[in-house]
């Protein structure tokens, strides 16, 4: 994948981060156009923090603990107040969104949640929207930005201020490897990142602090996890640092510990990674397709029979899970509903991605059948400079399936320890493609044709009462733009539309007093430009049962 095409991918992942809008459709009747996708769903920062800790207090009490320094309390607790202080002279949007920011630091420390290796993140954002508020243009909604003499990539968020975009700067970060021709920039990127990690889960995760979707700070996502593992291997790789692999190491420990501290939720058949820590309901593919092809590429690059393992768990699942997000027409954002377009173009392409490398076979080549891996106990997180030696293996079994398809060439024990790279490649043949998950390639393949497939539409509805509020209902086979015409004597008598997902929704039909045949015709449109049109009879009469 050249860098023209992680520019797109980029892009995407850059206007779809915000998680789809839930169902907003009232079942049965749409009384006007509803619309249910895209935009972003961050959260106003609100009013004080619960009951707890104030910044200063919970500053103070990690000093005299002896769990950070003078120094850093003097630095962290300045930043603070000088915040406090800049609020006061601030007005209109700047106010908001400095308080936004100042209001999710107090919740954090509130909650009791203030620990050595979160500190360098959460006071560095607060620093800079000081900064940008004080002295930075006003921007518009989800507009990314930076700093100079820095590799990390901020959004605005209305009403959360700027907040590092993980994601998006693990996104560069994979872009400046696969140029080919950026190591200095990738260097200092990983370089940014590592000390920003936070202690979670018995390793690191790096954390988004702001309120998103319902889920409050912090918190993390195996899809932004997934992506750090493939930069800080690929950056271990090429310039063979040891704290680029002890970090990639680390971040294997949200993939096996459940929420909320990590994404893992294990299956009868495997493991699902979370899109996101506060969401343990949710089933977000999309999420769990890029974590495995950043588990995938971590393994390969490594030879770490843990990623394995968690690569293995998590495939087991997605074989299977996968088939029931296509519609047949689209894909499916979750279990409840359909992606937007930009959903669907990331998930296709992430699809792609997993389908280019299971077809190469497995991320470690068999050897030897692994020996039964006893459950991790569990560990105490540790400050990201001084990370713990050895991997865990993950939690809970990994499916009969995959399970059996797998062999690890090496011990289960571990990784090694942090400084010294993991087993060299084994000296057999590749393996074969592994053949079941060409549900992958053929998935990917089928949400690129239903890119340019039109929508299947139908009218169900023949008969209604006079004098209603009806219920036109139709059958629709993907997302789309309805559009319904009603027609008396070739004169247009009423029009009404609205974005719905595929099955039988309804649109609104106030009829007429005055009974008769009705001519409807409804026009639907898809979310790349292709249409489809049907049309049929309505008979209304005084006292009729809708039908």
């Amino acid at each position: 994948m050249g860098p023209a095409a992680t520019n797109g991918i980029a892009r995407r992942m850059r206007a779809v981060h915000a998680k789809h809008l839930r169902r907003a459709l009232v079942p049965g009747l749409l009384a006007l156009s509803v619309p249910i996708l895209g935009g972003a769903a961050s959260a106003q920062a609100t009013g004080k923090p619960a009951s707890g800790p104030t910044v200063t207090a919970a500053l103070a009490s990690l000093k005299r603990s002896g769990a950070i320094t003078a120094a850093v309390y003097q630095q962290d607790n300045s930043a603070y107040v000088a915040a406090q202080s800049s609020l006061k002279r601030l007005i209109g949007t700047r106010r908001t969104e400095l308080g936004g920011v100042l209001a999710n630091v107090q919740a954090i420390a509130a909650a009791r949640e203030f620990i050595p290796s979160r500190l360098p993140a959460l006071f560095l954002t607060l620093e800079r929207n000081r900064q940008w508020w004080t002295t930075g243009p006003q921007i518009a909604s989800r507009v990314r930005v930076s700093f100079p003499g820095s590799k990390l990539v901020w959004e605005y968020y209305p009403g959360q201020g700027i907040e590092i975009q993980w994601l998006g700067t693990f996104g560069e970060g994979n872009g400046y490897y696969l140029s080919g021709n950026e190591n200095a920039n990738l260097h200092q990127l990983v370089s940014e990142i590592i000390p920003l990690a936070t202690a979670r889960a018995g390793g690191i995760a790096w954390e988004y602090m702001f309120q998103f979707d319902g889920g409050k700070p912090p918190w993390t996502s195996g899809l932004s996890q997934g992506t750090a593992l493939q930069v800080l291997t690929r950056a271990w790789s090429r310039f063979k640092e040891p704290a680029d692999l002890t970090a990639a190491q680390q971040a294997l420990g949200i993939f096996k510990t459940a929420p909320p501290a990590g994404v893992r939720v294990t299956s009868t058949i495997g493991a699902h990674y979370l899109e996101y820590t506060y969401a343990p309901s949710d089933r977000i593919l999309n999420g769990e397709i890029q974590a495995l092809v950043g588990l995938y590429d971590y393994t390969s690059l490594t030879k770490d029979p843990v990623g394995l393992q968690l690569f293995e768990a998590g495939d087991a699942e997605a074989r299977v899970r996968t088939p029931l997000y296509d519609t047949g027409s689209w894909s499916m954002y979750d279990q409840l509903g359909e992606s937007n377009l930009n959903y669907h173009e990331l998930l296709t392409e992430f699809l792609q991605h997993l389908c280019e490398r299971t077809r190469k076979g497995e991320p470690i080549a068999p050897t030897a059948p692994p020996a039964p891996v006893p459950a991790p106990t569990p560990t105490t997180p540790t400050s990201p400079t001084t990370p713990p030696t050895g991997g865990e293996s993950p939690g809970g079994g990994t499916g009969g399936a995959s399970a059996a398809r797998y062999v690890a060439g090496a011990s289960a024990s571990g990784a090694g320890s942090p400084a010294t790279a993991p087993a060299a490649a084994s000296t057999t043949a590749p393996s074969p493609a592994i053949a079941a998950d060409a549900i992958y390639c053929t998935t990917a393949t089928r949400f690129t044709a239903d890119l340019s497939t039109p929508p299947v539409i139908s009218l169900i509805t023949t008969t209604l009462p006079t004098s209603s509020r009806a219920g036109v209902q139709l059958s629709l086979s993907k997302i789309s733009t309805v559009r319904l015409a009603v027609r008396s004597a070739g004169k247009v008598v009423w029009t009404n539309g609205a974005t719905v997902e595929r099955g039988k929704p309804r649109l609104l039909w106030i009829t007429p007093a005055k009974g008769g045949a009705y001519t409807v015709t409804l026009t639907a449109t898809d979310q790349t430009g292709n249409f489809a049109t049907a049309s049929g009879t309505i008979t209304v009469s005084k006292g009729a049962k809708a039908h």
